[in-house]
């Protein structure tokens, strides 16, 4: 088993999942919300649970796991495909974001690099899943989720952020379906 994989289809994983060349894509709140439609069609349909998210910029943390009869690599692998698709779309269209035709560029050089993508590479591979043993683990990764939006100075408090699940942690109303632990 390589490290970073999901061995275990339906335990606890802190995942990241990255924008190639960490691009800033996620600055756009149609792009974010694309993410957040996705997150809740995963929980309602995919058999995702969610304890803890974060929307950063150019990438994103999930502390999840898949319910029995789900695949949690499936999932993903799922999510970040259609979350790709529909960001290039929005990008192609050139609507919403002015870095448009740059972002396209890269994205397409990047997809020479890979045999298997024929136009834009938007995710980078993996998951970097790191599977979650205990307890006290569990609440390491959740703090650091947490932690992001006020490490990167966009939040004095994190349950300010409405792209992360600090919020229903604190008691507020989230934007995407989370199991609080």
């Amino acid at each position: 088993m390589k490290p970073f994989q999901v061995a275990d289809q339906n335990a606890v994983y802190f995942l990241t999942l990255t924008v190639v060349e960490w691009i800033d894509i996620f600055t756009r709140k149609e792009f974010k919300l694309e993410i957040v439609e996705s997150l809740n069609f995963c929980v309602e349909r995919k058999g995702l649970e969610i304890y803890g998210w974060c929307l950063m910029s150019n990438h994103l943390h999930l502390l999840c796991r898949s319910k029995e009869a789900f695949r949690l690599s499936d999932t993903i692998q799922d999510f970040k495909k259609f979350t790709s698709r529909k960001i290039l779309g929005s990008l192609q269209n050139d609507s919403i974001e002015s870095r448009s035709k740059w972002i396209l560029k890269l994205l397409k050089e990047k997809s020479r690099t890979q045999k298997r993508i024929t136009n834009f590479k938007f995710w980078k591979d993996g998951l970097h899943a790191i599977h979650i043993e205990s307890s006290k683990v569990f609440e390491q990764k959740l703090n650091y989720i947490h932690h992001n939006p006020v490490e990167a100075l966009i939040v004095e408090e994190s349950e300010d952020y409405l792209f992360s699940s600090a919020r229903d942690y604190a008691g507020k109303k989230g934007l995407v379906k989370v199991e609080v632990y």
